[in-house]
């Protein structure tokens, strides 16, 4: 047997602890740098759009002067497609992922659609822009309407929504399917009553941060030509309509100090609407998250 000397011992422990001082500070460091980015964004933000902040500006449509321009449409417009989006996303995205984990066999193909699919999670938004505006814009004709914004938005979440929606299902353990099986229930009844409740806080994690990357993001907006400016409400999924991220990225590249401190309302307003809609999922997603 090898004998080593205490001091040898005694000294590699004190090198081992100095690296792990050493990795723990890099990584606080880190943290504590972001959320310092985080909070003088926030600040600012607070800063320069709270004195635009009253009900008329909620209740007003825009306008060319700073003082009289308002966020109506671009907030309604916002709500109505978050509304399409949704059910779409979250439907396509579920059943896809279902029969890639449920029914779809173990084989190259379907491991390079596997593939394939979490590739596109990492595609840039423009690319998914330039899709609707060929396939839903021109092809189907749906024009600078809800539908087509709505449709290229659900194209751009879903394969994040896919990929949580499988991992979550792939979490479940198999030993609840075995004992859904032998009690004499069907492969179906096995993944409505005991697989999709199981996997649904999983399912809501992901569909959460995807909605929240839809509601933001300005790019597919643009390719497919959302207007900027509107003075009316849709009153159909085929009326124009325009959005919080296109109404914000107006005021702050026009050239007037004043409309940079709307557009800092408008942000104030985008976070609160997303507050509101992650807490909706996320009290869903506790609540089975007790239950399962």
């Amino acid at each position: 047997m090898r004998y080593i000397d205490d001091s040898v011992v005694m000294k590699r422990m004190k090198t081992r602890l100095n690296k792990n001082k050493s990795w723990k500070a890099l990584f606080l460091t880190g943290t504590l740098f972001a959320l310092l980015c985080l909070v003088i964004l926030l600040v600012r933000i607070v800063t320069q759009g709270i004195g635009y902040l009253d009900w008329d500006f909620i209740t007003s449509f825009a306008s060319r002067s700073p003082e009289r321009a308002g966020i109506k449409a671009a907030l309604i417009g916002s709500i109505y497609m978050m509304c399409i989006i949704a059910p779409v996303s979250m439907i396509l995205g579920v059943s896809t992922a279902i029969y890639l984990e449920e029914y779809a066999k173990k084989n190259k193909i379907n491991d390079f659609i596997r593939m394939n699919i979490s590739n596109l999670a990492g595609v840039p938004s423009i690319v998914f822009g330039l899709l609707g505006l060929t396939i839903f814009v021109r092809a189907l004709a749906l024009g600078k309407s809800l539908l087509a914004a709505g449709f290229t938005m659900s194209l751009l979440i879903l394969p994040v929504i896919i990929v949580a929606a499988q991992e979550a299902i792939r979490a479940v353990p198999k030993e609840q399917r075995e004992a859904s099986y032998g009690m004499g229930a069907t492969k179906w009844q096995t993944i409505t009553r005991v697989v999709l409740p199981a996997a649904i806080p999983g399912i809501l994690t992901g569909s959460i941060l995807a909605l929240s990357r839809a509601i933001g993001e300005t790019a597919p907006l643009v390719v497919i030509g959302i207007p900027v400016i509107l003075r009316f409400l849709p009153d159909s999924l085929l009326s124009e309509f325009t959005a919080l991220p296109m109404q914000i990225y107006d005021w702050a590249k026009r050239p007037q100090e004043e409309f940079l401190y709307v557009a800092s309302a408008g942000i104030i307003i985008l976070m609160l609407f997303l507050v509101i809609m992650n807490s909706i999922a996320i009290f869903i997603r506790n609540k089975f998250s007790k239950r399962y």
